[in-house]
């Protein structure tokens, strides 16, 4: 038997998987569910999952989920966590419509820039979110907006890593 045959295969014979295209969005899909998890609590301390992953795939790599790929995903997030129907759609649009105008406007960006931008994010679509509830008569204190906030901050960079394996291991490398 040749040798080549009984050792692991080389960087040459790697290839991407099959959905390599859709594994982005899959991603994100399933981030959303994490919300769902059966944790009790008494105040919401979850943030937007979905939101953080999207946002860590967009700043990670701009070519795999366009920027009119977040209304279908968005559209799942309020269906899946019972949110009024637009509300993610619209901020996570913003997102990235805003994201991809300051790719436009800048030359580079290093990673501290892109958690500065995923936190500003993350604040706008937080304060959409309490706006929309507000509207809807459901009023509550705005410290109840920090926990979750807050996390979702801190968590960034692990959604970043997390997106950046999924990718590696999509592009079979």
């Amino acid at each position: 038997m040749v040798r080549s045959a009984l050792g692991r295969p080389n960087a040459l014979d790697r290839r991407p998987k099959r959905l390599a295209r859709s594994i982005p969005a899959l991603s994100v899909m399933l981030a959303s569910l994490l919300p769902l998890l059966p944790i009790v609590a008494e105040v919401g301390w979850m943030p937007d999952t979905g939101l953080l992953l999207l946002l860590a795939w967009r700043l990670l790599r701009n070519d795999v989920i366009p920027a009119w790929g977040a209304a279908p995903l968005g559209l799942w997030n309020d269906l899946v966590l019972g949110l009024p129907i637009g509300l993610s759609v619209a901020t996570w649009t913003a997102a990235m419509i805003s994201i991809d105008l300051l790719d436009r406007r800048t030359m580079w960006r290093d990673y501290w820039l892109e958690w500065l931008l995923a936190a500003g994010l993350l604040v706008v679509a937080e304060l959409a979110r309490r706006f929309v509830d507000a509207a809807m008569g459901a009023s509550y204190p705005v410290a109840t907006l920090l926990p979750p906030l807050i996390i979702a901050i801190l968590t960034f960079p692990l959604a970043a890593y997390a997106a950046s394996r999924i990718d590696r291991w999509r592009l079979g490398q």
